[in-house]
């Protein structure tokens, strides 16, 4: 007999600007329905206004957030992923918890027990899945706010031997990024020690296509926030963290 068909509502808070979290996520679970049609995947996002990825902007998007979770409320999802890692990281250690729980509140009163993954959160469970302790990353950000992603990793004991900043300020240019061009920009990196490549430390920055054959290149594992976001994903779902050549997180 044929296995029935079970679809996963997942709810996704996007800032405005976004156009990657709903392209490389949806990318990789469709992939993962291929080889287990059994397991199928609905999207569903908020968007959160964010233009331009300054301190001030990421601050203003974090206060939409309750605001959205309430709308994805009433789509009754299986799980909600919000998606802007710096946006939480620039907070100061830890806020990932922070932002999760008010989440998690919001969609509580609304009557929704769906699991909360925050990309920021998935990012630190993904490099802890690998058994990482030092990593290299690669971000578009500019570099105070790398800085921050990097002092968050490392509160976290994650400790970072070296970091490129691409410092593209413009949230949507930086989604029009060629995925290709992370082939030569981790050439620039230190990887001295380093147990994993985070090649995009940011669901904006597309990096898919490139994931595998820089892993397969380096020998080393490579994972970005998108995969360790669909990671969490699949494992709230309570489903098997795979995704085909998506690196060895999701190997």
């Amino acid at each position: 007999m044929t296995a029935p068909v079970r679809d996963h509502h997942i709810g996704m808070i996007v800032p405005s600007s976004n156009l990657t979290m709903e392209t490389e996520l949806p990318r990789m679970l469709r992939a993962r329905e291929e080889v287990d049609p059994a397991n199928r995947f609905v999207f569903h996002s908020a968007r959160a206004r964010m233009q331009h990825v300054t301190p001030e902007q990421l601050r203003a998007m974090n206060a939409q957030a309750e605001r959205a979770a309430t709308e994805l409320a009433d789509a009754r999802p299986d799980v909600v992923a919000t998606a802007c890692l710096v946006a939480i990281m620039a907070q100061g250690p830890g806020y990932h918890c922070t932002a999760e729980s008010s989440i998690t509140s919001a969609l509580r009163a609304c009557g929704s027990d769906a699991p909360v993954v925050s990309s920021a959160g998935a990012l630190l469970s993904g490099i802890e899945a690998l058994g990482a302790r030092k990593v290299s990353i690669i971000t578009p950000y500019m570099k105070p706010l790398t800085q921050a992603v990097v002092d968050y990793l490392e509160d976290a004991g994650v400790e970072v031997v070296d970091a490129l900043s691409l410092e593209v300020p413009d949230n949507l240019a930086v989604a029009h990024l060629d995925p290709a061009d992370l082939r030569t920009h981790y050439r620039k990196l230190s990887l001295a020690g380093a147990e994993a490549l985070v090649l995009s430390a940011c669901v904006q920055m597309p990096s898919l296509p490139s994931i595998q054959p820089v892993e397969d290149e380096l020998g080393l594992p490579v994972l970005s926030a998108a995969t360790a976001t669909t990671y969490r994903i699949l494992q709230s779902l309570g489903l098997p963290p795979t995704v085909p050549n998506a690196g060895r997180l999701l190997a």
